[in-house]
């Protein structure tokens, strides 16, 4: 009997395959078509174009970023292959947190970004930290009430680097827990914006694995929630270890992909999106 759901598994992950890589070739031309009715410098010079404008980007982003996390979380975890090179994590760490200072501000947040070093070398995939950062900083403002904080600490120990995503959010009832990286688990807030599928957090944990770490979960309801990623401290004496398998982005702007969900339209408007 297990086996024959696991069976039935595949095959609805394999037909998500096909419809995210089919909606993904769609995309492009919509993007393309977008380009061309409302291009930048006309979006510049005329404000009732770019408020329009940004209302179809919005979709468009969350369409793309709903394309890529089906992709993610229907192949099988050892398909999701990652570049590692050595790479500064608390650079990485540091670039999220300032590219995601204006959305947090437009949501009435504060974000705060705490290291003792300046740099830490490590194997690194930059694209797939970036990705797995903006997933969960995705989770945390659309779970932090307006005058909420965001922090990302990152600290250097002897054999990991820790990422530590502390909000002060609603939190997440003890019940729920146990069901929060599982596919397709989706938490409910009342005021919470009405989108997303639950993919954020398998997909960020997926991203540790890869990485050989990991990623555990500690909420407390009314206080807030704090994710930990754990990474091993060691750098590559080769490079290059694996290819990339997907650019998830499509080249665009990733925070604006992986945020798609909490921002509103204004953060679509054409001084963002440069």
């Amino acid at each position: 009997m297990a086996e024959e759901i696991f069976v039935n598994d595949s095959a609805f992950g394999e037909l998500l395959q096909q419809i995210s890589g089919q909606l993904r070739s769609s995309l492009v031309g919509i993007h393309g078509a977008l380009q061309s009715i409302a291009p930048p410098e006309l979006r510049d010079g005329d404000k009732q174009m770019d408020e329009r404008a940004a209302v179809f980007y919005k979709s468009y982003y969350r369409l793309l970023r709903l394309c890529n996390n089906l992709a993610d979380v229907t192949a099988p975890e050892s398909a999701m292959c990652l570049r590692m090179v050595n790479d500064d994590i608390v650079g990485i760490c540091r670039e999220v947190m300032e590219r995601a200072e204006y959305p947090a501000e437009m949501l009435g947040l504060k974000t705060a970004f705490q290291c003792d070093r300046k740099t830490q070398i490590i194997a690194v995939d930059a694209e797939g930290i970036q990705r797995m950062l903006l997933n969960l900083l995705s989770n945390a403002f659309k779970f932090t009430p307006r005058g909420g904080s965001v922090t990302l600490a990152v600290q250097v120990l002897p054999d990991v680097v820790e990422l530590k995503l502390t909000d002060t959010g609603v939190g997440i009832a003890p019940e729920l827990l146990d069901t929060v990286f599982e596919r397709y688990a989706i938490p409910t807030r009342e005021d919470a914006p009405p989108h997303g599928m639950g993919f954020g957090l398998p997909i960020s944990r997926r991203i540790a694995r890869v990485h050989g770490g990991g990623l555990v979960l500690y909420s407390q309801p009314g206080r807030g929630t704090t994710v930990t990623v754990t990474l091993p401290n060691r750098k590559n004496r080769t490079q290059a270890l694996r290819t990339l398998a997907v650019d998830y982005s499509g080249g665009f702007n990733t925070t604006l992909v992986e945020l798609s969900d909490v921002l509103p339209d204004a953060a679509f408007t054409q001084k963002f999106l440069d």
